[in-house]
């Protein structure tokens, strides 16, 4: 069951996903772009149906801290911490379906919002992630929000029939609160 608490910025709000979604989700449709940055195959793309964004929306409900992102009064993506209580840990993605919004600065105030949730609200002491080496946009997002690379996973990823390796990121509370001041 969704908690997630609605969370506001400048230009979004983040809130629990609502039926209203699946249109929007399903009027956006699959691009070649967002699918490759979220790891999908470019190969034979077939037309986003009804049915996808229905799951989709009923995937966000069904996740205890995952939010809708709402600009300009319709959804365009959305975020999500999959929390380890004990180690005061959490796991975080992001993801943008609207490619009109690509590359306007709404990954990285988005993150920054999710941030200010994690640690100020949850107490969390480090949120993580996974971002394909060849998405160099959320890359730059990640790091201008503090996240440190880590690691690389190796060709971790097969997509479009070829291997690629995934950067692991992530931000500490101390980190983060030092970029606060």
């Amino acid at each position: 069951m969704n908690q997630a608490p609605a969370l506001h910025s400048e230009r979004l709000i983040l809130r629990k996903p609502e039926e209203g979604d699946i249109q929007d989700r399903f009027t956006c449709g699959r691009s070649a772009e967002v699918e490759k940055m979220c790891g999908r195959s470019t190969i034979d793309l077939q037309p986003y149906t009804y049915e996808e964004a229905k799951h989709w929306v009923e995937r966000l409900m069904s996740k205890p801290l995952a939010w809708s992102i709402e600009y300009q009064g319709r959804c365009i993506g959305q975020a999500r911490l999959i929390v380890n209580e004990i180690d005061r840990k959490a796991r975080y993605a992001v993801g943008l379906f609207d490619e009109s919004i690509l590359g306007k600065g709404f990954g990285t105030e988005i993150t920054q919002v999710v941030l200010h949730y994690a640690f100020s609200t949850l107490g969390l002491h480090r949120v993580e992630l996974r971002v394909l080496e060849y998405n160099t946009r959320a890359i730059a997002c990640y790091e201008k929000c503090g996240f440190v690379k880590e690691g690389l996973e190796r060709e971790g990823a097969l997509i479009d029939e070829k291997w690629f390796s995934d950067w692991r990121m992530s931000i500490l509370e101390q980190e983060y609160f030092k970029e606060m001041k």
